[in-house]
C-alpha cells in the first residue's frame, strides 16, 4: 500500500481554510461557564454576568434552550459582552464561590430541592422560588435585573442590548 503525503503548502492552506470554521462553530452556541470558572474569569477581567437557573422538569426553561439560547444575536451578545452561567437549580454539587461554600440543603427534605445559590440570588419576598430565573449583573457583580419568566429571543436580545 502506498502512503500519500500532502505537500506543506497544501497542508498549510487546509489548516488556514478550516480555522475560521472552528471559530464560527464556537460562535453558534453560548459558552456557558460554571460558578468556579466565573470566579476565575471575573478575577482576570470584570465583565457583565448573565445567570440562567433551570431545572430538568421546567418546560419554559427547555423552550428557552430551544429558542432564545439558539438565537444568533443572543449567542453573539452573551459570548462577547457577558460571562454566561447556566446552573441546574436542583444540583446537589457543592460549589465554592467568593470564598464561601454553597450546597443544596433541601435534598431529602423537599420534592424539588433548590440549591443555596439560586435561593440567594433568585428569591423574591413573599413569593415562592420559581423557574426560569435569570439574573443579570453589572461588571461589579451587582444585580441589575431579574426575570422570572420565559424570555423569547426578541425579549432576550432587548435585555442583553440594554444592560
Amino acid at each position: 500500500m502506498k502512503k500519500t503525503f500532502l505537500p506543506f503548502g497544501t497542508l498549510f492552506f487546509l489548516i488556514t481554510l478550516l480555522s475560521p470554521l472552528e471559530a464560527v462553530a464556537q460562535e453558534e452556541e453560548i459558552q456557558w461557564l460554571s460558578f468556579e470558572q466565573l470566579e476565575d474569569s471575573l478575577a482576570i477581567k470584570p465583565k457583565k454576568v448573565f445567570i440562567d437557573f433551570y431545572a430538568d422538569w421546567c418546560a419554559y426553561c427547555k423552550k428557552m434552550d430551544k429558542a432564545a439560547f439558539k438565537d444568533k444575536k443572543a449567542i453573539s451578545l452573551l459570548n462577547s459582552e457577558y460571562y454566561a452561567v447556566k446552573m441546574n437549580a436542583e444540583t446537589t454539587e457543592t460549589i465554592a464561590f467568593g470564598g464561601d461554600i454553597y450546597t443544596n440543603k433541601e435534598v431529602g427534605k423537599k420534592r424539588n430541592p433548590t440549591h443555596q445559590i439560586p435561593l440567594l440570588l433568585a428569591s423574591r419576598e413573599n413569593r415562592p422560588f420559581s423557574l426560569p430565573a435569570i439574573i443579570v449583573f453589572n461588571e461589579r457583580f451587582e444585580i441589575i435585573a431579574r426575570y422570572f419568566e420565559y424570555l423569547s429571543p426578541k425579549k432576550l436580545n432587548g435585555i442583553l442590548s440594554s444592560q
